[in-house]
């Protein structure tokens, strides 16, 4: 088994990355060569503005890379639940950039001729224990009336025409979603950036960011400094770099993830049927898909632990008996691949984008930003320069996590919490 993403591990390799040292200027130097940083680069490039992607280790080898292969509609959040909370009119807007998002990938796959295994086959958020089904129930009659006339709820004793397993007690679909290959989408974005003019530089670490006037920054490199007029921050969980107002808004939680062998088509059609991206109701849930090639991938947050291999490992471990529990003749499947990564999350689960101290930013996407990433890098390209008004996160506040400085101490009683709600309810 090996201790790799298998989106990266099958990706081809990206061959346009720049060489030499970092130096003279771009009108938009942007840190982080994830999702939303090749994505602004994409559409900036596009342009004719000349941008500059700083990448500390290989483009979309984080988050972006070792995420579950998601692309849907809907927020880290119950609809209902949201509503209820921040009013129907905030939570329809949120829901709705969702749906945005999830076009804005479709169509940057479709422009720039992408092959990444793309295809639309909706979600649907399953019922772990009977009493969640009226929990769905109600977010369906909400998500019906104010925002989605596509969602259909899938009674108890129907679930199995979407699932083969026993372990689920009812569904809710949503079908404006998609999955594709990370690793591949990835390559293929940074690709077309390079290709409209955007300069990429792979394992180029920043290290200092002086301000020198309004937006302006002098960013410092290993290999070099480069003066910018504008700078984009879209580093998600990343630990390195002189980023600290950012980390201390954002727990960096761990999420992991085991990939089968390749299964058989009659296989993969006992267990899900529809090959949806499928998502269960607990707090500490699992997400699993297909994949292109058959395989069976299931992930989720394991332990709350910060990923490396030995953490890894050990949650590939919780992840097979977790495998096997919803589909008992999966025990002995192999695994191939086993790997974990950094959620970015905020304290209130939703995204934050906007400017800090002359610094453009959009991060925090909770565990649901493969879409929203994409979808918040073409955004940033227009606030960047004076569009302030296309960012649907513009009025959220963002205060630090109180007693949080940079190391996410607290992650271990988080986890203890949640557990705790998912016996309780």
């Amino acid at each position: 088994m090996k201790l790799d993403s298998y989106w990266l591990d099958t990706a081809p390799p990206f061959l346009h990355g720049q060489q030499g040292p970092v130096e003279a200027g771009s009108d938009v130097v942007v840190i982080g060569g994830g999702f939303t940083g090749l994505s602004a680069a994409l559409e900036l490039a596009k342009r004719g503005i000349p941008v500059t992607v700083l990448e500390a280790g290989r483009i979309a080898g984080e988050a972006s890379g070792r995420n579950g292969g998601q692309c849907n509609t809907g927020l880290a959040h119950d609809y209902a639940a949201l509503a209820a909370r921040i009013g129907a009119d905030h939570a329809r807007d949120f829901y709705r950039a969702y749906e945005s998002a999830v076009a804005t990938v479709a169509s940057i796959v479709s422009e720039e001729k992408i092959d990444c295994d793309f295809v639309r086959g909706g979600k649907i958020k399953l019922a772990a224990k009977p009493q969640h089904f009226d929990k769905l129930a109600k977010t369906y009659e909400s998500l019906l009336k104010n925002v989605d006339s596509e969602v259909e709820l899938i009674p108890p004793e129907r679930i199995r025409e979407e699932v083969g397993s026993d372990g689920f007690y009812g569904g809710l679909v949503q079908r404006n979603g998609a999955q594709m290959h990370m690793g591949k989408f990835g390559v293929g974005l940074a690709t077309a950036a390079a290709r409209h003019g955007a300069r990429i530089f792979e394992h180029t670490p920043v290290t200092g960011l002086k301000r020198l006037e309004d937006e302006r920054y002098e960013v410092t490199t290993e290999f070099g400094t480069i003066r910018a007029g504008r700078v984009l921050v879209a580093t998600g969980a990343s630990q390195i770099g002189p980023l600290q107002w950012f980390r201390r808004r954002i727990a960096p939680v761990g999420s992991f993830i085991v990939v089968t062998e390749p299964l058989t088509t009659a296989q993969l059609d006992e267990f899900v049927p529809k090959r949806r991206a499928y998502v269960t109701t607990r707090n500490i849930g699992n997400y699993f898909r297909a994949t292109a090639d058959n395989r069976l991938l299931f992930g989720g947050r394991a332990r709350f632990a910060m990923s490396n291999p030995r953490s890894d490992e050990k949650s590939g471990r919780i992840l097979r008996a977790g495998l096997a529990g919803y589909f008992p003749k999966l025990a002995d499947v192999r695994l191939d691949y086993c790997w974990g990564g950094l959620v970015d999350m905020t304290a209130d689960r939703l995204p934050r984008a906007g400017q800090h101290e002359g610094l453009f930013y959009s991060m925090g996407y909770s565990g649901h930003g493969v879409q929203m990433s994409v979808h918040m890098g073409r955004v940033m390209a227009d606030v960047m320069f004076g569009a302030a008004m296309r960012n649907p996160w513009r009025t959220l506040e963002w205060p630090a996590i109180p007693g949080h400085f940079g190391h996410a101490w607290f992650l271990p009683l988080v986890g203890a919490y949640y557990r705790l709600q998912d016996i309780l309810h």
